[in-house]
């Protein structure tokens, strides 16, 4: 397959003073109802989760950091629509998305999120640092740009093992810049592994928009000094990331090497739970909530096309509040891990 050329984004020039309008003009998927509905409840559940860690991280349940992935539902998503057993995801520290999609049990996302004993890290992680070697998810890293380092690492034990395993690493447009991101563009390159780069771009490097801080905003043309071919993608329509998750894993498995695929896509909250995000206007944010959220496009197609009926949605949005209000009740009458586990699973 012939990889399509970068499609380019007019309104990033004024992304600092305008949401703007995001469309890389691409392809999308051609979802049947299935396939529509699948990713609303996907998208839905991520999005009541993190609503609810908000919520608890307000009440003290939740100690730390928290960083929550509301807005950017559809790059998972649709990512993992595409994925098939065995590809592995690792991500940074905005990750209970990513959690989530790739099967790992509210429950236990949640549990962990609170410090309890039946976390995923059976309460010693936290936010940031959760794994599941069953669903292939190999953390949440609160070091800036060190999953890509690692998801490299994986990319090249595939190549070792003679599989046809794809590493899927997330990073935002941030850790973009820092060094090791390079060093392991340029080993990729060089051995050509199996790896899918993503960038998630928000905009905003914690409070700083990409404007003000990065000299080349084409995400996806940073790995062109390496041979990296990269796709620009509505990270907001979920048809889209599919479509380029597609094209993207058929890269990797059919041996070319990495390829980077830059979602554009924006966060409503702020950096963490702790930033009033006072460096956009309400409008800014109100703007991307209005015309281009990724669960409302999902909702407004499957209704235009009667292919379910407001009723029908709302059994699924309850369905998801029931599972996330489950979550959010086993997270605070869970054990705390007994004192004698503090040095468990700690490599001296």
């Amino acid at each position: 397959m012939a990889l399509r050329k970068t499609a380019t984004v007019s309104s990033r020039k004024n992304s600092a003073k305008s949401a703007g309008k995001i469309s890389n003009g691409g392809p999308i998927a051609d979802f049947d109802r299935d396939e529509e509905l699948k990713a609303y409840r996907e998208m839905l559940l991520i999005r009541r989760f993190e609503e609810k860690a908000g919520q608890l991280y307000g009440m003290g349940f939740i100690g730390g950091f928290c960083h929550l992935y509301i807005g950017q539902e559809a790059v998972v998503v649709g990512m993992q629509m595409a994925q098939k057993e065995g590809d592995q995801v690792i991500t940074a520290y905005r990750d209970h998305g990513h959690m989530l999609a790739t099967g790992m049990e509210a429950r236990g996302v949640m549990a962990e999120l609170t410090g309890r004993r039946n976390g995923y890290s059976h309460g010693k992680g936290g936010s940031m640092h959760m794994f599941s070697k069953e669903k292939h998810f190999y953390g949440g890293h609160g070091i800036v740009g060190a999953q890509v380092s690692l998801g490299t690492g994986l990319a090249f034990a595939n190549r070792y093992r003679g599989n046809d395993s794809v590493s899927i690493a997330y990073f935002g447009d941030g850790a973009a810049n820092q060094g090791q991101v390079y060093e392991s563009f340029n080993m990729a390159a060089l051995w050509k592994l199996p790896i899918i780069y993503i960038v998630e771009n928000n905009r905003y490097a914690m409070g700083t928009s990409t404007a003000r801080a990065t000299a080349q905003s084409n995400y996806s043309l940073r790995g062109s000094g390496f041979g990296i071919p990269g796709i620009q993608v509505d990270g907001m329509d979920v048809r889209a990331v599919k479509a380029a998750a597609d094209e993207a894993l058929e890269h990797c498995r059919s041996g070319k090497g990495p390829i980077i695929l830059e979602m554009l896509t924006y966060r409503y909250r702020g950096h963490s739970m702790s930033d009033p995000a006072k460096y956009r206007t309400k409008e800014e944010v109100q703007k991307m909530r209005s015309e281009q959220d990724p669960i409302e496009q999902v909702r407004l197609r499957v209704m235009e096309k009667g292919w379910a009926t407001e009723d029908d949605l709302k059994a699924i949005d309850k369905e998801v509040r029931d599972i996330v209000a489950d979550s959010a009740d086993f997270a605070q009458s869970d054990p705390e891990p007994d004192a004698s586990e503090l040095y468990t699973d700690i490599l001296l």
